[in-house]
Order: C-alpha cells, then structure tokens, then sequence
C-alpha cells in the first residue's frame, strides 16, 4: 500500500495561517495610494474606496502581495521596496499566496476566490528603476473576487476555506 500523499492532497494541505499586514487603495488614476487599516470588501465590486470598487472585473476586485515576496525584490534591485509602491490592495504574510490561487479563502470574515496571477505591470520599472519589471516576475501576487462582503483590517487572519 502506499502511504504517499497524493498531489490533491499535499495541494490541499495549506495548514498555516496568514496575516493582514498592510492595505492600499487607489482612490483615483494617477493618485498615490491611501494607506488604511481597514476596508470595506463588497460582492462583486471590490474595496471601497479603490478606484476600482463597482468597476472592475470579477476576476480582479482584489490584488494582493506576499510580504516576504518584498525581500526578494529588495535582494534583486537591491534597494528597500515598500508596499505602497507595488499598487498592490492587501499585503499578507506567513501564508503562500500562490497556494490561493483558484481556491477559496478567508480573510477575516470575507470569503474571497483566488482568480489569477498579479503580473507586474510596465510601472514596476518606473516605481523600482531599471529592471523593477523583471525583479517583480514571478512575485506579484495574486487576484481575487469577493465572494462574501465584510470588512478587511489589518491584523486579520488569512486562511484556505477546505
């Protein structure tokens, strides 16, 4: 008999549960980004307050980052790198991201779906310098869908819905 996990069974086990460390918002194009403790997550349309709430797609009303993705950044342009220049909505740490990705999580009392990857966009190079766009591949984070309102606060916990 084996006793070996199966790959839908170690793709399954995401024990470990993350933390809200940081929240963004756009309020508008071309704006600097709001840093704020909390923030409203409603169905179908995003944060409030983000200049994308009620307009963008259902694939992509959230955007998160991985803190620790930020150190490997650092490492590779080899300058300091703070959330708020990555346009990224919800920073977390101590949980795999990408291990969210097409699967249903909680933060706090949201329910959100991992929809796809966060690609870096053209900006990275301006934001980081040269090479910021290609120190970002790879690291971006994930988008996701809001599948249950609520509120978002830094502190929340960060957690696979099995």
């Amino acid at each position: 008999m084996n006793s070996e996990p199966t790959m839908k069974e170690l793709l399954d086990r995401i024990p470990q549960i993350g933390e809200v460390a940081w929240i963004g918002l756009r309020p508008s194009r071309n704006t600097p980004m709001e840093v704020v403790t909390s923030s409203e997550a409603l169905v179908g349309s995003g944060l409030v307050g983000d200049r994308f709430t009620g307009k963008a797609t259902g694939i992509r009303q959230v955007t998160l980052i991985q803190e620790e993705h930020l150190m490997v950044i650092e490492k590779i342009i080899s300058k300091k790198v703070e959330p708020v220049i990555l346009r990224r909505n919800i920073m977390v740490k101590g949980i795999n991201l990408l291990s969210l990705h097409n699967r249903s999580f909680r933060i706090g009392d949201v329910t959100l779906k991992g929809t796809g990857y966060c690609h870096p966009c053209s900006k990275m190079e301006e934001a980081l310098g040269e090479g910021g766009y290609n120190a970002m591949r790879g690291h971006g984070g994930i988008t996701a869908s809001i599948e249950s309102a609520g509120k978002i606060m830094i502190g929340d916990p960060v957690s696979l819905i099995i």
